[in-house]
């Protein structure tokens, strides 16, 4: 029998290696041949790719901004991959590759499964060009995905935000997976034996709607009140409008506030050598990966009580949800794990029961490969 030919569309070609790498892992496993398009296959992503025995494909793509000619190119670009490759199902994930994914899918009478991975900038709604783009991008989701087979979230706020602005029906049909899931044989578990030299870690793009800013406050107080305390952030320096100074990061790191690393592959390493993790993010998430594989590494989570951040808390359990940028709450849930390091142990075990119950990559594979089994039958 022929194998059934599926597309994963990705704005990032290192998306696919570290957030669906596991997932084309489990495509192939389970029969089917998987093509994965990007924009700009570096050499070693591309043999990444194929050394999965999935086939990389490029097309080009503007990941910000709107160009209205390019980003039809783009549509077009990705209808005569799908054409060419005679494409039995569209996966596509993230705003662009779902919008124009689908799009071209629906030219070629091609079924798609989409997957919303969280709204981000557009839908924070905190400014005037956030609500202007919110507004077109409502519009663009409109247009391409009510013909999809599923559309699947990974929280329940995006497909009620969807419902109320009518950007699908009612009898749309959907599907919930908690994230991208997280390998826990990759991101093992260690106990954590805490003292008075409490470290916290932060990971995440630096920016202000990522909470850097509060972070950075909270460890500048709380310094000075516990010497022995550590404030560690990961994260590479961005252009973004909302960017951290990189300046103000190194005067930081000079004082010995916060102990800053910059860009980092070994997570793992940092989530063991550190107690616990913190995401102040007011960003609409779809449900962070760093939180789950903070769980998954057995660390207590310190995160917002905002969309997608919830999800990776049971609160007062594996950790502490506290409001939106509110600098007393993330300093009051940090200064609880300074003087009481004894719950540090007792939740970092609490979170990786929960990333075993809930966030298992295989699991959400499983789920995932079941949808499409059910649309190709």
């Amino acid at each position: 029998m022929t194998k059934k030919r599926i597309l994963i569309i990705a704005s990032l070609d290192g998306s696919l290696i570290g957030f669906r790498g596991d997932f084309i892992k489990s495509l192939i496993t389970s029969g089917f041949d998987v093509f994965t398009a990007a924009p700009h296959f570096t050499d070693k992503n591309s043999k990444l790719i194929e050394a999965m025995g999935a086939i990389p494909v490029e097309f080009n793509l503007q990941r910000t901004g709107l160009n209205p000619v390019k980003d039809f190119k783009s549509i077009l670009e990705l209808k005569s991959i799908m054409q060419k490759n005679k494409i039995d199902l569209v996966f596509p994930y993230t705003v662009k590759p779902v919008i124009y994914g689908s799009m071209a899918a629906n030219m070629c009478k091609v079924p798609v499964i989409s997957l919303i991975t969280g709204l981000g900038y557009a839908f924070t709604g905190l400014s005037t060009k956030a609500r202007t783009l919110q507004r077109f991008n409502e519009t663009l989701y409109k247009l391409s995905i009510r013909k999809n087979k599923i559309i699947v979230f990974q929280n329940k706020d995006d497909h009620q935000l969807f419902l109320d602005r009518n950007v699908i029906s009612k009898h749309q049909k959907v599907a919930f997976v908690s994230g991208s899931g997280v390998n826990l044989n990759q991101f093992s578990f260690k106990e954590k034996h805490p003292s008075d030299h409490v470290s916290f870690l932060l990971v995440a793009r630096l920016i202000k709607e990522k909470g850097i800013a509060l972070y950075m406050d909270a460890a500048k107080i709380l310094k000075a009140k516990y010497p022995k305390a550590e404030f560690h952030l990961i994260g590479a320096p961005e252009t973004s409008p909302s960017a951290i100074s990189e300046d103000e990061l190194n005067k930081l790191h000079k004082e010995r506030i916060i102990v800053f690393h910059g860009k980092q592959k070994n997570i793992e390493e940092h989530l063991h050598n550190n107690d616990v993790f913190v995401l102040p993010s007011y960003y609409r998430e779809g449900l962070p990966r760093t939180t789950l594989e903070a769980c998954a590494c057995g660390n207590p989570i310190i995160t917002t009580d905002s969309v997608g951040c919830r999800e990776s808390v049971k609160e007062g359990v594996n950790g502490f949800l506290i409001e939106p940028q509110n600098l007393e709450a993330l300093i009051k849930s940090m200064e609880l794990f300074i003087t009481n390091p004894e719950k540090i142990k007792e939740m970092g075990i609490n979170s990786r029961k929960y990333a075993e119950e809930r966030f298992d990559v295989d699991i959400i594979n499983n789920d995932l490969i079941g949808l499409i089994n059910k649309v190709l039958n």
